[in-house]
């Protein structure tokens, strides 16, 4: 029996699709447990890509169990395009199982988020992730997935109920107004299209654990952006560290045995806030253009910047990393120093801890460390010895700063462009 947790320990990003899509074949269960469509996460093999937003990254994999979470809230509009596009392309969904008790997106949330955004921007996709999270919170508006089961006239009715007070809400605010009665027809002809993915999933996992079956739990987003942990309020309505990946499918913590997590060889984000290595330079812009840095959900230019080790070596210990992935190693080519921030100045006093509150994040100046860089194109490297000299220096200096083992290396998109230890 093994339990696998992947999450990112930046900003996200940070390549999970990926390597969920590696690891895969080892796994019976593959299980995304926190975030929405507001998540994109890539998978190629061959010339073949999906860009996925809710659908967890073994799509290349029709037998393998691909569940989505309790702890995930789910656009119906999405769920069903991803469904289509997989078995448009002979990919077959029917090992794919919803959680009963995850939430639904519905078109108010967005129009919600929206209206938010302009208020007061922290960078949100605008997918109604908060307002979905947020009414799961409150508890008495929300519609899960279990609701969906429900006879035709109990599910118009609750969704009338709500729709009414959303309206008297909306009109306060000044928010665009929606067309209940369509959204409510909707919302019926989707369920019929999810109803028979819609499972009680928590009894699902742990059966399978009980049968020593090996489940691979994917993270959304990345460490930075927690709610609870990360650069509050420019972080996503979620949690993103290792502890959602329980709370977020109900397994116990002490059956999860391995927690990778996966980092780039430099740093990216994207939205508002705080990002002490940013490079608003030449090579920020050549960083961004060789690593292809455009968000997969909303195509946004990524922020470049250095490696941050401050930041690291924070999400490696509130995430109890036990290895590392580290990712577009590749893209560093052809830079003759690369600099890695090593510690912070915060107000002339020297600190490696990473800064929880925002205002002394935001005057943060790196503390840099400067290495050779190599001028190599290393994507047809397949072990650690086929690395320039100077590449796997800079993979030892990362491991022995860190004090955690660097086991996967990605050296370009593909499944097989990656040296594993």
């Amino acid at each position: 029996m093994s339990v696998t947790l992947i999450l990112g320990l930046q900003w996200g990003d940070e390549g999970k699709g990926k390597i969920v899509d590696m690891l895969a074949k080892d796994y019976e269960y593959v299980v995304r447990f926190n975030g929405g469509d507001n998540a994109g996460h890539t998978v190629i093999k061959g010339e073949e890509v999906f860009k996925l937003h809710l659908v967890p990254s073994a799509v290349f994999y029709p037998e393998k169990f691909k569940v989505i979470g309790n702890g995930v809230v789910v656009n119906p509009d999405t769920l069903m395009r991803e469904i289509d596009a997989a078995e448009s392309r002979g990919y077959s969904m029917k090992n794919l199982l919803v959680s009963s008790d995850a939430h639904i997106i519905l078109p108010w949330h967005t129009i919600m988020d929206g209206g938010l955004e302009e208020s007061g921007k922290i960078g949100t996709t605008k997918k109604g992730i908060g307002p979905a999270y947020s009414d799961k919170a409150s508890r008495t508006f929300a519609i899960r997935a279990c609701d969906l089961m429900l006879p035709e006239q109990d599910l118009k009715e609750k969704l009338a109920k709500i729709a009414s007070h959303k309206k008297k809400l909306f009109r306060s605010l000044g928010f665009p107004d929606f067309d209940a009665e369509a959204l409510s027809a909707a919302l019926l002809k989707s369920a019929g299209r999810i109803r028979p993915h819609i499972s009680d999933t928590q009894f699902v996992l742990n059966d399978a654990i009980g049968r020593n079956r090996s489940i691979l739990l994917e993270g959304a987003q990345g460490a930075l952006l927690d709610l609870d942990h990360g650069t509050f309020p420019y972080v996503t309505s979620s949690n993103t560290t290792s502890g959602a990946g329980c709370t977020g499918t109900g397994i116990p913590p002490q059956k999860i045995q391995r927690i990778i997590g996966i980092a780039k060889a430099y740093t990216t984000r994207v939205g508002e806030g705080p990002f002490p290595t940013e490079l608003k330079d030449g090579t920020g812009e050549i960083i961004r253009k060789v690593g292809r840095e455009f968000g997969t959900t909303t195509g946004r230019p990524r922020r470049c910047g250095w490696l941050d080790l401050v930041v690291l070596r924070y999400t490696c210990m509130i995430n109890g990393a036990t290895e590392i992935a580290l990712t577009k190693l590749d893209v560093l080519g052809g830079l003759r120093e690369i600099k890695v921030a090593t510690a912070y100045d915060v107000g002339g006093r020297e600190t490696g801890d990473f800064p929880l509150d925002l205002p002394r994040l935001a005057k943060a100046v790196p503390v840099y460390e400067t290495l050779p860089g190599w001028g190599e194109d290393i994507s047809s490297c397949r072990s650690a010895g086929e690395l320039p000299a100077n590449a796997r220096k800079y993979v030892q200096y990362i491991e022995k700063k860190l004090g955690v083992p660097v086991k996967i290396i990605s050296v370009g998109p593909k499944r097989d462009e990656t040296i594993q230890a």
